[in-house]
Parts: C-alpha cells; structure tokens; sequence
C-alpha cells in the first residue's frame, strides 16, 4: 500500500502543475494581450508627436518672414 500512496501524491501533484500551468497560460495571454496595446497606442503618441514637431516647425519656419514682415512696416 505504501507505492499505492506515492502514485497517489505524484498524481496531486500532477493535478497542482497542470493547474498551474494553466493560471500561467491565461496570465501569458492577458499579458501579450495588454503588451499588444500597449504596442499600439505607442505607435499612435510617436506619430503624434511626429505630426505635432513638423507643424512645429513649420510655424518655426514661417516666423522668421513674419517677423522680417512686420520689420518693414515700421520701418520709416
């Protein structure tokens, strides 16, 4: 009876591992899942701020001529 016991504990704790092996399954997906978006809305703030530095440059370029502009008009 005593190796009747041992298959036993062997087979709990079989039972535990498979167990756990799928709480990390899940955990792995909702972790792939979150890096997924997380991913995505990276992407999206750097083409922001992508579309936001070349307005800013463009305002950049265009205030030199607006400044020279307003030069001759208060120029006698």
């Amino acid at each position: 009876m005593p190796h009747q016991s041992h298959i036993v504990q062997i087979s709990e704790r079989v039972e535990r591992l498979l167990v756990r092996h799928a709480e990390l399954q899940r955990t792995n997906a909702l972790l792939a899942s979150q890096v997924e978006a997380l991913t995505h809305e990276r992407d999206s703030l750097k083409s922001r701020l992508g579309a936001a530095r070349a307005r800013v440059d463009a305002l950049l370029d265009r205030l030199p001529e607006a400044q020279a502009a307003s030069n001759n008009k208060t120029a006698p």
